[in-house]
């Protein structure tokens, strides 16, 4: 019989996947392990026993759906250092909570139903998990196709309202600031019936107008020429009537005008004029051009010739004494049929926008229904104002990712640059020698071809994580100096058994009481799969938190990260509760009862029948069923007036089969058994290696003590044999455990 000590000093790379159990050669095979369920990772290699949750609220207005994706998803609302909420978004409602600055207790304080405008929130349960958002100061902006994105203002430190974002307007209420796109067919043209006025008939040369009973046209604005046409209503597909805000005119360009030596026609260059042979025109503010004066180029004209779809004659009212280009910025009013019109991007019809961000003090909006590969930006520094304007550094900006195919944009990111994911695609608009971006430089580049689920991506370690359409794959968007362009490296590969068709992603920066940074990424069957990245160290690993119930949404604010969770709490209803992963706490749903001669009441939380465990400190002091809506432990400790009550939750670092290489190759499929194993330990009130547990206290302690936590090595002896020998590592009491390494003994 030989032996050989085998060490596995780390479990950097977390839990991987069952096609990694025969690749002894890999320096990952022992720095992982098979099963790595309810542990943290921690930089140094080691693991630790995750957090309990503490329990905070409960749902009783939800009734759980399991047909429905989500029923409350939770959002961060940061305005400071010390004002800092949690957002439950629920259907056609929300919930707000807040964290006291200076207890940092949570505390329910708020639900609306409806916005300011007394109208229903939009709010879906069916899509929940689809909305994107950004904050600004006291306002968190929504977004999604279904609806005008929203907001969520804050009015005072305990009261909000719901509003729906509305573009800045002209002072006279003549011009609204919001995109607009030619949405018809090349070479459609639009017909006013008048210059000015209500009422008035609008005639498009091919079918153009919404005929739904009623029609999503009616309340939107058209331009002609970019003067504003709100519809009222629409008889036919080629007709519909409106309200002229402003009079139809359009300023040319400066010197627009050409005269020609001794003759009276004046040329006119109008790009996409549509006009013809004879359509009435009216000139104002024109300036004297080849002699001809102001009082014969203005006025009432008509069109004498079309001589391209930029150019066009008429007739001045004498003749020129010279050649020559000018004419000042003349105004033009007509309401001849032209090609030069459009409508508002944002709409009923048209859909809205999916995805929202800020960056570079622009509000961006993304990918409507009818322009998915669209992004716009607002003009600096002036979030509801979204006109283009004359392309000025600070004004507008709307951008296509026109590559071909059409991409449904789904998120924005202001990172390194503003980054765009779409569902078939990875772009990023790029800043230019440290130079913001602006009309004049602002493009789209398209980077990876991998696509992007609707989970928000994250930030993390340089990168920004996303999980990859089809959701079984997650990816760090990262840019490489040496490519001069972005790369979509897969980070789950090893893992890929712990994503399961995500729902959400959250980052949380060194807290509970770890000072390493982890992603949680909820699974669509209530597991979360936790990612932690090291890159100065070249590490990448992937655990698994489990919970007796179901995880349905999380939230990192700051240091601290909470979850909804759905649990039976012993009446046989499913119901979702509030809860933060608390360093503090063993248990999940737990939080501290106060008693009399080891009675509790415990009806604010859990319902008869309910089996619940209640530990002291650092003492485990049973599972107990609450009865009358108590839980009396009398019977153990008659003494106890305090206790951590709550669900326990299940641990398990189960190893990949121990193996080892001798002189004459590896010993992978020869039977062999773990003779000893040595842990080393770090603040542990309870383990169990193979079974076999850790003896805490000597026959000379004192029981009426609290347990005192191992730190250091500690022996446990094992016996059996088998072709794949593997150690596990469990509890049998819901207290602290923290495994630093092992050394396992071969036996062969």
């Amino acid at each position: 019989m030989r032996k050989v000590r085998v060490p596995l000093t780390n479990f950097s790379f977390g839990e991987v996947s069952p096609s990694l159990y025969s690749r002894t050669d890999s320096p990952i095979y022992n720095q992982s392990a098979q099963r790595v369920k309810n542990f943290f990772l921690r930089s140094e290699g080691g693991v630790v026993k995750r957090s309990g949750l503490q329990f905070l609220h409960k749902f009783t207005d939800i009734t759980v759906d399991t047909t429905k994706t989500q029923q409350s998803r939770l959002l961060p609302f940061i305005f400071s250092d010390d004002e800092q909420y949690i957002i439950s978004l629920q259907h056609q409602k929300i919930k707000i909570f807040q964290i006291d600055p200076s207890t940092g207790n949570v505390s329910f304080i708020r639900t609306i139903t409806q916005d300011i405008n007394s109208a229903t929130l939009v709010f879906d349960h069916d899509y929940l998990h689809e909305y994107t958002y950004a904050q600004a100061g006291d306002v968190l902006f929504l977004a999604h196709n279904t609806f005008v994105p929203q907001q969520l203002v804050r009015t005072g430190l305990t009261t909000f309202q719901v509003e729906p974002f509305l573009f800045d307007q002209k002072s006279d209420n003549k011009k609204v600031y919001q995109p607009y796109y030619p949405f018809q067919n090349a070479g459609v043209t639009l017909d006013p019936s008048a210059t000015s006025g209500s009422g008035v008939t609008l005639t498009t040369s091919s079918a153009y107008w919404n005929t739904d009973s009623p029609s999503k046209h009616i309340g939107t604005t058209v331009r002609y020429n970019g003067n504003e046409i709100e519809i009222t209503g629409v008889t036919s597909s080629t007709v519909a009537t409106g309200d002229i805000l402003d009079a139809l005119t359009v300023r040319l360009l400066p010197d627009s005008l050409r005269t020609n030596h001794n003759s009276n026609i004046v040329e006119v260059t109008l790009t996409n004029h549509g006009y013809k042979v004879g359509d009435a025109i009216t000139f104002a503010d024109c300036d004297t051009i080849g002699g001809i004066s102001i009082s014969n180029l203005n006025g009432s004209r008509t069109v004498q010739a079309v001589i391209s779809d930029d150019k066009f004659t008429f007739t001045a009212g004498g003749s020129a004494n010279d050649s020559e280009l000018g004419g000042g910025t003349p105004t033009l009013t007509t309401h001849a049929p032209t090609t030069s019109w459009d409508e508002q991007s944002y709409s009923n019809l048209r859909g809205y926008p999916a995805a929202v961000t800020f960056h570079e003090n622009r509000l961006v909006f993304g990918g409507t229904l009818a322009q998915p590969d669209s992004i716009w930006l607002s003009k600096i520094a002036s979030y509801y104002n979204f006109d283009v304007g004359e392309a000025k550094d600070n004004e507008a900006i709307h951008l296509t990712a026109a590559v071909g195919e059409v991409q449904q944009i789904r998120h924005l990111v202001s990172n390194r640059d503003l980054q765009v994911f779409a569902a078939s695609a990875e772009f990023f608009v790029p800043a230019f020698q440290n130079q913001s971006i602006t009309p004049t430089n602002a493009q789209i580049r398209r980077q990876t071809p991998f696509g992007c689920g609707f989970e928000r991506p994250q930030a993390i370690d340089g990168a920004t994580l996303f999980v990859q359409k089809g959701g079984q794959i997650v990816r760090e968007y990262l840019f490489t100096d040496a490519e001069a362009a972005y790369t979509a490296t897969p980070i789950s590969t090893i893992s890929s058994h712990l994503i399961k068709t995500p729902l959400e992603m959250n980052t949380l920066y060194g807290a509970l009481s770890r000072s390493e940074s982890y992603v949680f990424i909820l699974n669509n069957d209530g597991t979360l799969a936790v990612f932690n990245s090291n890159r100065v160290e070249q590490r990448a690993g992937w655990v698994e938190f489990v919970t007796n119930g179901v995880f349905h949404s999380t939230v990192t604010i700051d240091d601290r990260v909470f979850a909804n969770v759905e649990y039976d709490f012993g009446d046989g209803t499913t119901r979702i509760a509030l809860c933060e992963f608390n360093a503090s706490f063993n248990l999940d749903t737990a939080k501290t009862f106060s008693g009399t001669a080891g009675v509790f009441t415990v009806s604010s939380v859990f319902e008869n029948n309910a089996v619940v465990n209640v530990v002291d400190g650092n003492n485990y002091v049973g599972q107990f069923t609450v009865s009358g809506g108590q839980v009396d432990v009398s019977a153990i400790d008659a003494t106890l007036t305090s206790a951590e009550i709550g669900y326990s939750f299940d641990v398990e670092l189960k190893t990949n089969p121990i193996d080892a290489n001798i002189t004459n190759g590896p010993l992978t499929g020869i039977p062999r058994g773990i003779g000893s194993v040595y842990l080393d330990l770090n603040n542990t009130l309870s383990c169990k290696v193979n079974g076999t547990p850790m003896i805490v206290r000597n026959v000379t302690d004192d029981l009426s003590q609290q347990l005192s936590s191992f730190n250091g090595k500690k022996e446990f002896r094992l016996l059996g044999y088998n072709r794949d020998p593997q150690i596990t590592i469990t509890q049998d009491a819901p207290l602290d455990l923290q495994v630093n390494g092992l050394i396992a003994e071969l036996i062969f």
